[in-house]
């Protein structure tokens, strides 16, 4: 009985987060199997999923480049290379990504909160104009404290080098890094998070239609937020670990 119940809970958590890793899905069930009394060490959850075939399978995609740095644009130096962030706030990394449809490409700007780890800005475009990136940075300010003023973190490419990007920048106060060398190592957590979207929530996939996909990064960066447990938070999600900050 303690083992159909644990299958039948991971079945319903992955109906929600079909890729949430077998670590992260523990702590998600937790509670729930607490509960109902049911005591299940790590290497018995693996056993009994792996029994029942609900392990993930490793996912493998290549994605051609969306970062053109070789403009004459102007260049940032790298602020958070040594940087220790304490909370909130302190510092967003931001990066540019693509997704396939059966209808054309989109591009998915998103902006992330370096401690809490949340998505805090996102925008799905048609294009690789800056303006997309100038609407993820939108929802970003948005809900930024009016006495917050965090590093802005990138890529050297063209639309986080733009003048009306970094004129929205300077203009709330922000101050601009960039990478210098190692583009991916320097901007590591933002192509992270590119990663876990499209390797957990689908995003990776050829999807049906552009539509589809827009409604498909909503929620994905939902259930990110709020539902997917991190082993840097301490097995917290982002929306509770952002929430401390309030």
């Amino acid at each position: 009985m303690d083992e159909e119940l644990v299958v039948k809970l991971v079945v319903q958590e992955r109906q929600l987060q079909p890729r949430l890793g077998t670590r992260k899905l523990r702590v998600r069930l937790k509670e729930e199997l607490d509960k109902a009394g049911v005591q299940l060490g790590r290497d018995r959850f693996f056993e009994v999923l792996r029994q029942h075939h609900l392990l993930v399978e490793p996912y493998r995609a290549e994605y051609p480049a969306t970062t053109n740095s070789y403009h004459n644009l102007p260049l940032f130096h790298n602020r958070v290379r040594e940087l220790e962030v304490q909370q909130p706030h302190e510092v967003w990394v931001s990066d540019l990504t693509y997704l396939r449809t059966e209808e054309g490409h989109l591009y998915l700007s998103l902006i992330t909160d370096r401690k809490s780890r949340k998505i805090v800005g996102y925008h799905c475009g048609e294009t690789l104009e800056t303006s997309g990136c100038l609407q993820a940075l939108e929802m970003a300010l948005q809900q930024l404290p009016q006495q917050a003023r965090p590093i802005h973190h990138s890529d050297r490419g063209c639309q986080y080098c733009s003048k009306e990007y970094v004129r929205k920048l300077t203009e709330r106060g922000l101050t601009v890094s960039m990478t210098e060398e190692d583009h991916c190592a320097e901007n590591a957590l933002a192509e992270r998070i590119n990663g876990i979207l499209k390797s957990e929530y689908g995003l990776g996939y050829r999807l049906r239609s552009k539509a589809a996909a827009r409604v498909l990064v909503q929620q994905a960066v939902h259930l990110y937020n709020t539902r997917r447990p991190h082993l840097a938070l301490e097995m917290k999600t982002p929306e509770q670990v952002h929430a401390l900050s309030a």
